[in-house]
């Protein structure tokens, strides 16, 4: 018998996040409900609330699913890039600008969740997002030997806070001089003379 309940739970779960995935993707997360969810899922508002802690435990399942989406397109874009450290971050960084562009709403989601401000995100949340920084701490490494491991993690997060700022600027179309059409060839600019620094 526990074994169904555990079965009807897991399959609850799948399907909430399924759904949720689908009118975030369609209409972003400011319009996700939990009412809206419960009644597109055929089950009770409190359901919701016996799988997930809250909104925000369904929305992060939701952006762990992006995250490794956005961690395959980067990872195939690296697939047929140059050996060249500084050209592979110009190819990982244009591929999350592709990314961003063609799942704007999903990606805007996985930097628009809300928590209280002295609330960790979970573990395999933060794992995710370490993978992606893990494409740009490699190239780094090669770049700047010389850099310590602390140096390297922060110029990982600035670069990739640098590119994420161009790229949302640009598809906003933000008064901020960053032309939706020439987001790549701005990040290629910043990249190559940020890199020649070494």
């Amino acid at each position: 018998m526990a074994g169904k309940v555990a079965e009807r739970r897991a399959a609850l779960r799948e399907n909430l996040i399924n759904i949720a995935e689908q009118r975030i993707a369609n209409d972003g997360l400011s319009e996700l409900r939990a009412r809206d969810l419960a009644k597109e899922a055929g089950c009770a508002l409190g359901a919701i609330y016996n799988v997930f802690g809250d909104l925000t435990d369904l929305v992060l399942a939701v952006n762990a699913r992006t995250f490794h989406k956005l961690g395959a397109e980067v990872a195939e874009a690296l697939a047929d890039a140059p050996q060249d450290p500084v050209e592979q971050l110009v190819v990982m960084s244009q591929a999350y600008h592709r990314f961003a562009a063609a799942n704007l709403h999903a990606w805007r989601a996985l930097f628009d969740v809300e928590r209280a401000p002295d609330e960790d995100a979970p573990e395999w949340y933060l794992q995710e997002m370490g993978r992606l920084f893990t494409y740009i701490s490699d190239p780094l490494a090669v770049i700047f030997p010389q850099y310590s491991d602390q140096e390297r993690a922060l110029l990982t997060r600035g670069l990739f806070s640098s590119v994420h700022g161009i790229v949302l600027l640009g598809l906003d179309g933000a008064s901020a001089g960053v032309p939706s059409d020439e987001i790549d060839s701005m990040i290629a600019l910043i990249l190559r003379q940020i890199t020649l620094a070494k």
